[in-house]
């Protein structure tokens, strides 16, 4: 996805033109793309066309360049300046008029964009068990799907959020079991989810040791799957305490789902999937398993198991199933997977077999990395166990008051808790997207709290600053001003900052990376420090106030449109 800005927009019809004017037939179906410099004391958007050109024609690159560059500054350098940089960059500098025109209303915006006939995004994350309980393994996909769902909506996408929950399987005949043994009605009133990993904890340590429980767990699920009555309703008893404190939780993040279609939905269509998969030769027998065999050689000795020798059915299948009522029933043109590398294998083999069975989708896989603990191994409590995800949050929650505490003891008690309550868990989501998802991270309690450096703090604390702004001019911070040609540096390179806006989502989206967003609002952040430094705003002169003050205003209308868009909530005081 290219930049929607339309005076970048115009600049590449312009740059297009400069090419065809240096003699090369531009082929491409696009014209060339315009990203903002990487390193600024270059310019200020960067063109590798000519270089790229130059290969396919078996010419000078810089040359070529150099042709392009001469014919942009006869004709357009009243707009933007080109200079040649290595073996054939195009760098622009915008004139001061040019970025006053390209922030204006009608150039830029925050509005999501209006698409038409805009693409169906089916995404799935999160996927917690039910009967256990939600820990830190879950955070990445959680709060990556969530960002990506808020980011694809606001490029004009129509989304569609689906939590693929695990409601069933082998672990219910197992918690049954323990229910009918150890069940005690005043624990599951009390801690609904403590008690249910505790009876499907005895009930699976029990049966290794009894075959006799084993087999009766085994019965237990059989029965549950043929409608008993008695079993069902305890399912979906269990189903209904997991999905509110799932609720709970995802409340607590300010996330939630269009729909929650676990495994259960898809079960009486799998018997069907493995026979329509057999009939159209898609599947076949292998020493009593029913399986997908590939002729791609990353897959050719990797064949997907669909059907277990003994009948039983796997995720494979429940996956299967739920791709193709997705592409039937939502009409999907995309799904996006949101899950650990790890799984890179599984989606690998899921749609490879879509795609031999005829099931048109274009579907990926967006993987991630672990969370690390100072030991450089996933994060986990001092027993060994994951680290509960409402433990975290309660621990952020509390390390964010004391440092109130500390910074802020003039304000009211419950004033401390409720913005301990936003700033803990903001760091923590922060933290989690402002990484490169491909990667693993190490976690960390005092980088992700502090009040300096790419953390949910400094961000929130730019944002603030803009807020006591309006508050000592006796403004309103969503009244119009009049922005004007930066007078000085800091303005210019924050103006040039907030043009860049447009880029950083089409990439966040292109990528499915929202770092890349986390860096922009930091580097925002800092921008406006330095400015708010250098460039007095309400002792300035009336005229150079409205300008400063718009541009306050754009900064304050960013942060926050950017941390929504990650899902974080901003504040007025700090």
């Amino acid at each position: 996805m290219d930049t929607m800005n339309p005076l970048i927009e115009e600049m590449k019809l312009k740059l297009l033109e400069a090419i065809e004017a240096a003699g090369i037939s531009w082929e491409e179906k696009q014209p060339p793309a315009l990203r903002p410099c990487g390193d600024r004391r270059f310019g200020d958007y960067q063109a590798n066309a000519a270089m790229t050109q130059a290969k396919r024609l078996g010419r000078n690159p810089r040359e070529l360049a150099e042709t392009v560059a001469a014919w942009w500054n006869e004709h357009h350098a009243a707009q933007a300046t080109v200079s040649v940089a290595g073996p054939g960059f195009l760098n622009f500098l915008l004139t001061n008029e040019t970025l006053l025109r390209a922030l204006q209303p009608n150039c830029w915006s925050h509005l999501p964009k209006k698409v038409e006939n805009p693409p169906v995004l089916i995404l799935d994350y999160s996927s917690p068990n039910v009967a256990k309980s939600m820990h830190v393994g879950h955070i990445r996909s959680t709060l990556l799907g969530d960002s990506l769902s808020r980011v694809m909506r606001h490029a004009g996408w129509q989304v569609i959020t689906d939590n693929h929950i695990g409601d069933w399987g082998t672990q219910f005949g197992k918690l049954i079991v323990g229910y009918l043994h150890q069940g005690s009605e005043e624990r599951l009133a009390a801690n609904p989810i403590g008690e249910m990993e505790r009876l499907y904890k005895w009930a699976h340590e029990a049966g290794e040791h009894d075959p006799a429980l084993q087999e009766c767990a085994r019965l237990e699920l059989k029965k549950l799957q043929d409608g008993d009555s008695r079993n069902k309703a305890l399912w979906e008893r269990f189903r209904g305490m997991s999905q509110s404190a799932f609720d709970s939780m995802y409340g607590r993040l300010n996330i939630s789902f269009d729909y929650t279609l676990g495994e259960s939905f898809y079960h009486p269509m799998l018997g069907g999937v493995v026979d329509d998969l057999m009939r159209a030769g898609v599947a076949s027998e292998s020493e009593g398993a029913t399986c997908v065999f590939f002729d791609d050689k990353m897959l050719q000795d990797k064949p997907f198991l669909i059907r277990k020798s003994d009948g039983a059915f796997l995720y494979s299948t429940t996956d299967l199933a739920t791709l193709k009522y997705r592409a039937n029933h939502f009409k999907a043109d995309k799904i996006w997977y949101v899950t650990d590398l790890r799984q890179a294998l599984h989606f690998q083999q899921l749609f490879a077999t879509a795609k031999k069975w005829g099931v048109s989708v274009e579907s990926e896989h967006i993987g991630f990395g672990s969370i690390l603990g100072q030991d450089k191994r996933p994060l986990k409590t001092r027993e060994g166990d994951p680290i509960k995800l409402d433990a975290l949050l309660d621990e952020a929650v509390s390390r964010a008051l004391a440092i109130l505490e500390e910074r802020r003891a003039d304000l009211p008690s419950d004033e401390k808790k409720a913005l301990a309550e936003v700033l803990g868990i903001n760091s923590v989501k922060y933290s989690d997207l402002a990484q490169n998802r491909h990667l693993d991270y190490v976690f960390d309690w005092n980088k992700m709290l502090a009040f300096d450096g790419n953390t949910a703090p400094y961000v929130l604390n730019a944002y603030v600053r803009i807020q006591s702004i309006f508050r000592k001019s006796g403004e309103s911070s969503s009244e119009k001003y009049e922005l004007a040609s930066p007078q000085h540096p800091r303005e210019r390179d924050l103006m040039l900052h907030l043009l860049q806006w447009d880029d950083t989502l089409a990439q966040v989206a292109e990528e499915k990376r929202p770092h890349y967003l986390c860096f922009y609002l930091f580097y925002l952040a800092g921008l406006f420090h330095a400015f708010f430094e250098s460039c007095p705003v309400l002792k300035s002169e009336p005229a150079l106030k409205r300008h400063r003050l718009a541009l306050c205003r754009m900064a304050a209308d960013t942060l926050r449109e950017g941390c929504g868009l990650l899902g974080l909530q901003t504040i007025e005081k700090m």
